[in-house]
């Protein structure tokens, strides 16, 4: 629903040609607010990676950065305020209510409008997670302003405009879009694509508690039982230290047991690049990239991966990437910090057998006297 200007990442003076004073009502929009995403009592990491990301943009902008807590009163919704104020936030808003115990779009709509409404962000950010992602759309669909889903860079620009970043085109591109002219401006961003701001302790500051005021008859969705997913958690590429993945490169499917022997043997998880999930060689939940898992390890190594743009945005976070790859010019080596011109087929084994015999207890204990 935005006017926005899709164009190249800003220089330092901002929009060229683009420049103009905002409107005169959005000057009653300020702040920065990052909804803080509690599910089950538990709050995703993703949002205290918006809180280091959204401390930075308020102190660009001369403003607070709140954080923004909807949840059943309790312990959750405690441990979401006291980690806000720990990973930067001036002060929270905070919506309790039994009807928001379980993720239901309507609540969770009408209660983040009505905050928005009642004390105007002039930007709002959001975890691009399955919940961010359902309540993203709808808020800003009823809020009449821009989304920019998906970010992968976010910056304020000399007018004090919010200048988002995302893969644009299957990941060839990279566009920065501006909401002109609505407020808020809003945007998604994955989990793992921002640094992890470091925890400081602080005490509780300034809490606003705002009423939802809704009864369960308002509300079409019910709650008949919940029934977890046993697979949950066992696929932990987003927050791994090591990761190994493969790509083409491997040549059939049958190689991908030497990704999974590396990863074995380094205590790592394992992925691989979007071709291989479209050819059915690997799951959804083990591709890395733009349009798969975002990752930030201290190692990943890339074996057979070209290392096209949309798999670059998901791995450019990593401390260290060792690439192999027999095409001494894949795209891969433009931003690896290590890279290695081989077959990794043949390689793979002999890395494996080489961390294997490194690693090993008898190994550990000789390092260690």
């Amino acid at each position: 629903m935005s006017t926005a200007a899709n164009t190249p990442a800003p220089a330092a003076g901002g929009r060229a040609g683009m420049k103009k004073e905002l409107p005169e009502h959005f000057k009653a929009y300020k702040g920065v607010w990052v909804f803080v995403e509690v599910e089950r009592g538990v709050v995703h990491p993703v949002s205290f990676e918006l809180l280091g990301e959204g401390r930075k943009l308020a102190d660009q902008l001369g403003v607070d950065l709140a954080g923004v807590v909807l949840g059943p009163k309790g312990e959750g919704t405690n441990h979401a305020i006291a980690e806000s104020f720990c990973h930067g936030a001036d002060l929270v808003y905070l919506m309790e209510d039994a009807l928001l115990a379980d993720y239901r779009n309507e609540p969770f709509s009408k209660g983040l409008t009505d905050l928005v409404n009642t004390y105007k962000p002039e930007i709002l950010l959001l975890g691009a997670t399955t919940l961010g992602r359902d309540l993203a759309g709808s808020v800003a669909t009823t809020l009449l302003t821009g989304l920019t889903a998906d970010c992968t860079e976010l910056a304020v620009d000399a007018d004090k405009s919010l200048a988002a970043t995302r893969p644009t085109f299957g990941g060839s591109l990279l566009c920065t879009i501006y909401t002109l002219n609505f407020r808020p401006q809003m945007a998604t961003i994955r989990p793992r694509v921002m640094a992890m701001p470091k925890r400081v302790e602080k005490p509780i500051g300034k809490v606003v508690v705002h009423p939802l005021n809704m009864v369960e008859e308002d509300i079409v969705t019910k709650i008949l039982s919940f029934v977890p997913d046993r697979e949950a958690g066992k696929v932990n590429l987003a927050y791994a230290d090591v990761v190994v993945s493969g790509g083409l490169g491997m040549g059939a499917v049958e190689n991908m047991q030497l990704v999974k022997n590396l990863a074995k043997a380094l205590g790592a998880e394992y992925g691989c690049s979007r071709p291989l999930v479209q050819k059915g060689w690997m799951p959804a939940e083990r591709q890395i990239g733009q349009t798969g898992k975002t990752i930030r390890p201290k190692l990943y190594i890339a074996a057979g991966v070209s290392g096209a743009i949309q798999h670059r945005v998901g791995v450019e976070g990593a401390d260290l990437i060792v690439a192999i790859n027999t095409d001494k010019n894949a795209p891969i080596f433009d931003f690896a910090h290590v890279g290695v011109v081989t077959d990794a087929v043949r390689f793979l084994p002999a890395l494996t057998e080489a961390f294997t015999r490194r690693l090993s207890p008898h190994n550990r204990d000789k390092l260690a006297g």
